[in-house]
This record gives structure tokens, C-alpha cells and sequence, in this order.
């Protein structure tokens, strides 16, 4: 099963994530994970930085394949619509769902105000994250849409009011309500 958390940068996917996968027992492979090799070795926006990314995102699929099929795997991601890039990725998360499991998909979002608080806290710096209040402004008035709207397994949250590990707890409510539905 891969449960991948879709958002704009700064509204909670690594905390929720982190507390979800502690909930549920599974692994948690966050985008920065996969995208700082890229961000510390090469120009970014570059065909190097793309192929880059690929790579590791090939071994981490790889890894992933080589789990135990019971293990759940919970990503992060901030993948939009018309983005050629992230539209091949998205093309690459569907077709790892084919061997690992149903995808289901999770829409993070939550106001202005509370992104821009958010992602401004200092502890985004560890991972490389953008911590401009800006940027989040941004992001909100260009209100590009989050791939994966269109799968099968869906839900939206808003975090705005909720915890990381309300928000957690509400994602793996739903993924305990799909098992025992599905699986």
C-alpha cells in the first residue's frame, strides 16, 4: 500500500506523515529526501537536477518493491498539475502502485495564514525546505491544482485547525476504513 500525502510546500506532510507512519507501522519517505541529492550537487531546474532526482527516486522505488508487501509506505509529495516533470513523476508513483499495492492519495491543505506560519518555522531548514511566507503567498494565489485528484482511493484534509497527529490519526482512520473495505 503507498499512502501519498500531496501538498504545497509548509503545510505539515513531514509532521503528519512522521506521526502516520508511527500510527499505522510503516515506512515514510518524504520528497526532500529523494530531492536533496539534487538540491546539494546540482543547479537546480538543470536536466542534472531532473535526472538526478530520477535516480534516486528509481533506487527508492527499487527499495520500496523489495519491502514486505504487508509493509505500508507513506510518501510526501508537492506534485502539480501541468508540470511535465511532476506529471512524470505522478505517471511513476501509479505505476509503482501496480506492484506495490492500492495508491491512495491525500490532499494537505490549509489556509494562508497558517501556511505562512508554518512554513517558516526553523526546523524546515534541516531538510532544505523553503521557509519564505512568500512563497507560500504565492503558491496560494497561483493555486495550481495537486495531481492525483482523480485516483480511485482519495481524500482532501484540511489541516488549518488539526495537529499533526489529529491530522495523522484522521488519514489512518481512513486507511483502516479502506483495509477493511479492500484488503
Amino acid at each position: 500500500m503507498l499512502i501519498v500525502m500531496n501538498g504545497y510546500p509548509g503545510v505539515g506532510k513531514l509532521s503528519i506523515g512522521r506521526e502516520l507512519a508511527d500510527t499505522i507501522d510503516a515506512r515514510l519517505l518524504d520528497n526532500h529526501t529523494v530531492w536533496n541529492l539534487a538540491f546539494a550537487l546540482t543547479e537546480r531546474k538543470t536536466p542534472a537536477f531532473y535526472e538526478s532526482i530520477k535516480a534516486v527516486r528509481r533506487l527508492a522505488d527499487d527499495l520500496i518493491c523489495e519491502l514486505p508487501a504487508g509493509v505500508p509506505v507513506v510518501m510526501t509529495e508537492a506534485l502539480t498539475v501541468g508540470s511535465a516533470f511532476c506529471e512524470e513523476y505522478w505517471a511513476g508513483l501509479e505505476q509503482l502502485s501496480l506492484s506495490r499495492g492500492p495508491l491512495l492519495v491525500v490532499h494537505v491543505h490549509c489556509e494562508l495564514e497558517e501556511n505562512q506560519r508554518r512554513i517558516q518555522s526553523s526546523d524546515r531548514d534541516l531538510k532544505r525546505k523553503p521557509r519564505d511566507a512568500d512563497y507560500a503567498a504565492q503558491n496560494h494565489q497561483r493555486a495550481r491544482g495537486l495531481l492525483g485528484k482523480d485516483a480511485e482511493h482519495f481524500m482532501e484534509l484540511n489541516v488549518t485547525e488539526l495537529t499533526a497527529a489529529d491530522a495523522a490519526k484522521e488519514i489512518a482512520n481512513w486507511v483502516e476504513y479502506f483495509k477493511a473495505e479492500h484488503i
